[in-house]
């Protein structure tokens, strides 16, 4: 079979589950789980096969609906987009068994399986679809079937919390979305075409400052959905309220589905850009301020959401200097990262689930109290920090040869960043570390990871402005009320969560053990970036 014919699967088969798990409703939830568990087993085959095939035969093509360029839409699998294909497929899986873990675990049957499961789907077919999409406003629509999920997933449950960030992430993908608009409106009536392939051609023939304009027009649009400085205040601010498997999810692709999209256009549309300086001058940005605000965070979620905007800084550093080295580094860097935050918020939910809170304050003996728990902490939390060998370390050190090969001004300082950034993510950790694992419980916390009910908040249980961590707003087996805010724990945690969270833990080790094959992929990758010739000829051969 011709691997070509595998392109729409990753699309259309999470969007046709989507409609028939909508039609099954909450009447049948064993099947729920079975049809989006073979569903996402199927794309993650799928995409395997995909970038094997792309490897090999260089970049798959297929023009939908049999449409010649410009007029039919594209699906294009080439090294970089299979890759993220194959990563982006196995942690949506992962986090998919870990949600029907938890909800399995609490019993209760209030838990909304019938927008949960629709949506995620409808949310893995938006993903996919900006990773194979070879047409600029394809790339807008898998964008926007993406965040119409995302607006579901992030208010689930209608807390008030978790509505007051939801309301902030809509104002903000709207904007963007109405920025890309304006992006593809001022593409299209400068070149005619929204074929990116064909925009590769004919962007070269238009005036220095056109395409610098449509360059910056792009780069704000995927700065914002990418997070990175200074277009990144909106995210510690959604995403510690989102139940532990939504805010996995969206920490560990939704950004990065920004950043392989100014991948994909700073390396096929504007080569040689005249933006250099300028990006790693964000990169620089992005990566200090973020790691200073995780630093002064007292909670775990925000911590880590703070950590992602740091880290985003690292890709951008790869794609700002545009060698082959660089934009290996930043492959390399991407498939890492979107494995271990993905996991460390997963862990979150876990830390959550047994001390009741989330504040490093009042949190503490976890590491006696559930050894396991701390050992699928410290793993990705050390790979995130970059301790050798694991593959965070891989990736940065790649990215810092890079930025010392490159020799320039900039770069150096980019590489001193780095540096600054990856010690401040180790001190950062280590504080979690101390506060919630390795110092003694605090006084209201039990011996056995129970909460003690204090005297102020006897009535809080079940209040509608919790904002607790889970698919649904109550049903844990134990509860009590700590400040006034209702919090729920657990004396052990649930089996599918934990293998869930350790299959992607090993996934994180599987880069450092196959670390040789998987650079060379990312430097085969970027050779085939910055050449765009198999890339373009793959896609204009009709």
């Amino acid at each position: 079979m011709n691997a070509t014919t595998l392109l729409p699967l990753p699309v259309v088969l999470p969007l046709f589950a989507a409609g028939l798990k909508l039609a099954v409703g909450l009447r049948l939830p064993r099947i729920q789980r079975f049809i989006s568990a073979a569903v996402l087993s199927v794309v993650l085959a799928a995409s395997v096969t995909l970038l094997v095939a792309a490897d090999r035969d260089g970049p798959q093509v297929m023009h939908a609906g049999g449409w010649p360029v410009p007029v039919g839409i594209a699906l294009v699998a080439d090294r970089l987009s299979a890759l993220m294909l194959v990563v982006s497929s196995a942690v949506t899986l992962c986090v998919l068994v870990y949600s029907i873990g938890q909800g399995m675990a609490d019993r209760d049957e209030a838990t909304p399986l019938s927008v949960f499961h629709p949506a995620y789907l409808i949310l893995v077919a938006g993903v996919s679809d900006t990773f194979l999409s070879g047409d600029l406003f394809n790339l807008y629509v898998g964008f926007e079937i993406m965040l119409t999920a995302s607006y579901v997933l992030l208010t689930l449950g209608g807390t008030a919390a978790r509505i007051r960030a939801g309301a902030t992430y809509i104002v903000v993908s709207l904007l963007s979305s109405v920025l890309f608009l304006v992006a593809i409106g001022m593409v299209y009536a400068a070149t005619g075409t929204m074929n990116l392939a064909q925009l590769s051609v004919r962007l070269a023939d238009l005036p220095a400052g056109i395409r610098l304009v449509l360059q910056l027009a792009l780069l704000t649009v995927f700065g914002i959905k990418a997070a990175v400085f200074p277009l990144a205040a909106w995210l510690p601010d959604s995403y510690p309220t989102a139940p532990a498997p939504v805010t996995a999810v969206f920490a560990g692709l939704l950004t990065k589905v920004g950043v392989y999209s100014i991948l994909r256009t700073q390396t096929l549309l504007f080569p040689g850009t005249r933006l250099a300086e300028p990006l790693m001058l964000i990169a620089l940005l992005s990566m200090v301020v973020g790691i200073l605000g995780a630093v002064a965070q007292t909670d775990l979620k925000r911590l880590l959401s703070f950590t992602l905007v740091s880290h985003i800084g690292y890709m951008v550093f790869g794609i700002a200097l545009a060698s082959r080295g660089g934009v290996a580094g930043a492959v390399f860097y991407v498939a890492h990262h979107i494995t271990v935050q993905t996991t460390l918020f997963l862990v979150t939910g876990l830390v959550e689930r047994r001390g009741g809170t989330t504040d490093l304050q009042r949190l503490g003996g976890l590491a006696k109290i559930s050894p396991l728990l701390a050992a699928v902490f410290f793993v990705p939390a050390m790979n995130l920090a970059g301790i050798p060998p694991l593959s965070g370390f891989l990736g940065k050190l790649g990215l810092l040869r890079a930025g010392v090969a490159d020799g320039g001004v900039w770069a150096y300082v980019l590489v001193g960043g780095g540096v600054l950034t990856s010690l401040l993510t180790l001190y950062a950790l280590i504080k979690v570390w101390n506060l919630a694992f390795w110092r003694a419980a605090p006084p209201d916390l039990c011996e056995d990871g129970t909460v003690l009910e204090s005297d102020e908040g006897d009535d809080a249980e079940g209040s509608d402005d919790s904002d607790e961590d889970t698919l649904m707003p109550a049903g844990r087996p134990e509860s009590a009320s700590l400040s006034g805010r209702s919090i729920t724990t657990s004396a052990a945690l649930p089996r599918t969560m934990l293998a869930a969270t350790m299959t992607l833990v090993a996934l994180g080790l599987a880069y450092t053990v196959l670390a040789g094959p998987l650079t060379g992929l990312a430097d085969r990758a970027a050779g085939e970036l910055l050449s765009r010739t198999p890339y373009v000829q793959a896609v204009l051969a009709r």
